[in-house]
Order: structure tokens, then C-alpha cells, then sequence
């Protein structure tokens, strides 16, 4: 399942399509958001915004459509005019002169004003996003210190959108083995050290993941490249001690880990 720098990467390749141009048609499945069709039309989408998992397309009418691709949606870029071959429903068509976004089996779509954006379920649940470059390691900190989250377990917590959004499985691996820890620490019971160094892993390895993630090595940002170091590697040699790398259940999903070197 996609976590956050693969929809936020989702969202570039969107707003790379059609931001900034004037929409040419619209078209919604759903009969509560038809008539926002033809009000749309000549507007343009200033930005997309992504908060984990859930898409925000900003309109330049001061509306934004909220989207979340829960287990099946997908987003497709188009040439105007053409339609993939697909057996998906499709749900929402935005379409510009040379360019069209579609969005494919996700039924979690709604129209939101400036005001309903503020007080949206959902938006009010969720953690600050990881890739947002204002979150800092001192706020993360903050957060792993606070009283509704300093006693959960580091492989529960690490899934739960309202501590940090667009987290996820691969990701809550990833982190705990850079940082040598494993699933069942808390964080109150963590080192200064541990605590500070688990901060700045829980925003430097998504935004890697974002930043390289299937880009070959000559292309990469920040001198470095995003690779699995135990997510799927269950059965081979951790690189950093030569254990054997395990799988197990946390939190009822799957989780890989080094038990030599994550203690």
C-alpha cells in the first residue's frame, strides 16, 4: 500500500499536468458534487496538497476537493481526449486543454470549503505530515514526549496517523532499524540520545524515500539513496551486524527487524 512519499509523489505528477491551466470540463460520479461541475469549469488547481494519505486539489474559487484512495483508488494522468482501458470505475474527471487527472474506485471524495477544511474529520485527526518542511525534529520530539503518545509502543505508534501522517509499514521499519530499536520500546523509556536520534529518522528517511526512491544512483538528492535495509529481507544478513533479519506480526502487520542489533 502507498505511504506518503509515494502520494505525495502522486500529487507532483498531478499538479505537473494541470496546475495553473484553466479547466476545460469537469465531471464527478457522485450526484452530490455535480453541481459543482459546471462552477469549476475556467477555474484552475493552484496546488495539491497531500496529508498522509488523503489528497487535497485547491481550486482558485477558494474550494478544495478531499479525496483519500483508501485500498483502491488510484490517480491516472491522461491526454485530453483519450481513456485508459481499465476495468476501475472512474470517479472524478479534471481536464485541461492538452492535459486530464482521473480518479479511479475511491468513494471517500467530497467538496470542501475554506471553512469545512478546517473542521473536515478526518484533517482535524491527522498528525503534521512528514513531508511537510516545516515539521522540524524539536516538534517530533514534542510529540513523543506528550502524554497521549510517550506510552505507546514504537510499532503501534508509528502506524497511527494522528502521531505523524503519512507513516506506514515499510517506513516503520525502516526507521526503527536505522535507529537500533525495536517495535516494543516506548518512548518514554527512551535515552535522550535514542530519542533525539528516532526524531530525526522519522522525517530524514521518508523525505529520502520521497526524494530517491526508484531513481538510479547518479540522480539522486542529498548524496544518498533509499533502499530497504529489512522491509522483505526476511532471512538475510542485516548489513549493519550480520544478523539473520526476522519477520514477525506488530500491531497486527507485518514486521521485519534485526534481533541482534535492535534492542
Amino acid at each position: 500500500m502507498p505511504e506518503g512519499p509515494e502520494i505525495r509523489r502522486a500529487a507532483d505528477s498531478l499538479e505537473a499536468a494541470i496546475k495553473g491551466k484553466p479547466l476545460t470540463d469537469v465531471w464527478f460520479a457522485f450526484d452530490r458534487l455535480k453541481p459543482y461541475q459546471s462552477p469549476l469549469i475556467g477555474q484552475t488547481v493552484t496546488r495539491m496538497e497531500t496529508r498522509g494519505k488523503a489528497l487535497l486539489t485547491h481550486f482558485s474559487s477558494g474550494l478544495t476537493l478531499y479525496s483519500h484512495n483508501q485500498l483502491y483508488g488510484v490517480w491516472r494522468v491522461v491526454d485530453t481526449g483519450t481513456l485508459p482501458q481499465t476495468s476501475r470505475v472512474l470517479r472524478v474527471r479534471l481536464q485541461t486543454v492538452d492535459k486530464t487527472i482521473l480518479l479511479y474506485s475511491a468513494s471517500d471524495i467530497e467538496m470542501l470549503t475554506p471553512e469545512q477544511l478546517t473542521t473536515h474529520p478526518f484533517l482535524q485527526r491527522v498528525g503534521p505530515d512528514v513531508l511537510d518542511p516545516c515539521l522540524t525534529p524539536q516538534t517530533v520530539e514534542a510529540r513523543l514526549l506528550s502524554p497521549r503518545f510517550r506510552n505507546r509502543q514504537l510499532s503501534g505508534l508509528l502506524l497511527d496517523q494522528a502521531f505523524l501522517a503519512g507513516l506506514g509499514n515499510y517506513l516503520r521499519v525502516e526507521i526503527l532499524w536505522q535507529v537500533g530499536l525495536n517495535g516494543q520500546h516506548k518512548a518514554k523509556d527512551l535515552s535522550d540520545s535514542q530519542r533525539v536520534a528516532l526524531s530525526h529518522a522519522l522525517l530524514d528517511i521518508p523525505r529520502l524515500s520521497y526524494a530517491t526512491r526508484g531513481q538510479v544512483e547518479e540522480n539522486t538528492h542529498h548524496g544518498a539513496q533509499f533502499r530497504f535495509k529489512v522491509f522483505h529481507r526476511d532471512g538475510e544478513a542485516c548489513e549493519r551486524c550480520g544478523g539473520i533479519i526476522e519477520k514477525t506480526m506488530q500491531s497486527s502487520r507485518p514486521y521485519y527487524w534485526c534481533p541482534t542489533c535492535q534492542r
